[in-house]
């Protein structure tokens, strides 16, 4: 699935898969009443009597709201909160945690939190909200029965799901003028004008976005990630794999053998299991995967798969993105 966990499980069975500037939290408490209504990702409208307070939200969705001041009564998360890239840095003091493992949500401490609304994220492909997509625990999506779900739909562009997060945020109240939400804003729009000028600097550049199981390799659609559209966009040449997989076209999979499908100049590596050393691990485990000439190369750097919810997030890793594109070699692979 788009999450990490789900493409493990998904290319075991040999079938198909899928920074410290954004998350600062306002001061300012936020006030509204009612009524309240909001157009999802699913283009439903979701009504209320009154402005919704209770609030739990996936993880990345949480930290969107945090970044606007309104905390989440709980939040559940497709991995440990300690390595939770959207949770980096947040004062998490007083939400409720209800799973740290993609599909498992304790519906019944959840009820407990006696939510009046669920925010997630909408995935198209999947036709579901985050943590209730299919492959999750059935008594998890129980919790569609707590609350009204809402959530940003992941489309086109990261910066569209950032505004439609902060567009959430201010029909629950929240004062989205706040200065630290203009910096981080600021922030973002010099990393995208830096972005395209490495870009436009080395234009040849190619780029694939890639995730490794120990079974085989996959390769981003990104048709399908909003972020991947965006890098293409703003001027990266990011390569569409050719034959993404019919029932899950977030990826492309490929075995090992057939690693060198492929030859970008530029390896965007899955962000949520890059490491330093992780070429060199592969290049261990998989010997293939040095007939990727910019494996052999080094010529990679990690890629914020999926996760992205904030404008200061985004900045950051633009930022990242930008020195490795600045440092790459256009005819790697060649």
């Amino acid at each position: 699935m788009h999450n990490w966990r789900s493409i493990l499980t998904v290319a075991t069975l040999g079938a198909v898969l899928a920074g410290c500037g954004g998350n600062t939290p306002t001061d300012e408490s936020t006030t509204a009443s009612g009524p309240w209504s909001f157009t999802s990702g699913n283009g439903e409208v979701v009504k209320a009597d009154k402005v919704p307070t209770r609030i739990i939200a996936h993880a990345g969705e949480a930290a969107a709201l945090i970044s606007f001041g309104i905390k989440p009564v709980g939040i559940y998360t497709d991995e440990p909160v300690k390595t939770d890239p959207n949770l980096k840095d947040l004062d998490l003091t007083g939400i409720t945690v209800l799973g740290e493992e993609w599909g498992k949500i304790d519906v019944e401490k959840a009820a407990s939190l006696a939510p009046d609304l669920i925010v997630g994220d909408w995935w198209p492909a999947e036709k579901a909200y985050s943590g209730l997509e299919e492959g999750v625990d059935e008594k998890s999506k129980k919790l569609k029965e707590l609350a009204p779900i809402v959530g940003i739909s992941q489309g086109e562009s990261i910066v569209d799901l950032a505004e439609g997060y902060e567009n959430l945020a201010k029909s629950l109240g929240a004062k989205v003028d706040d200065p630290k939400v203009a910096a981080n804003k600021q922030r973002f729009e010099a990393a995208v004008t830096a972005f395209k000028t490495a870009t436009a600097a080395k234009p040849g550049l190619t780029a694939a976005a890639m995730a490794p199981s120990d079974e085989n390799l996959s390769i981003a659609n990104p048709k399908y990630a909003p972020e991947l559209l965006d890098f293409q966009r703003w001027g990266l040449k990011v390569i569409n794999p050719e034959r993404p997989d019919p029932s899950f076209p977030y990826w492309e999979t490929i075995s090992w053998e057939n690693a060198d499908k492929y030859q970008p100049d530029l390896i965007l590596w899955d962000s949520r299991v890059f490491t330093p050393t992780v070429n060199a691990e592969y290049g261990k485990k998989q010997p293939t995967w040095f007939k990727v000439k910019a494996a052999k190369a080094g010529a990679a750097v990690s890629w914020p798969g999926y996760w992205l919810h904030t404008y200061g997030d985004f900045a950051v890793e633009l930022e990242k993105l930008t020195t490795a594109i600045s440092a790459a070699d256009e005819n790697v692979g060649n």
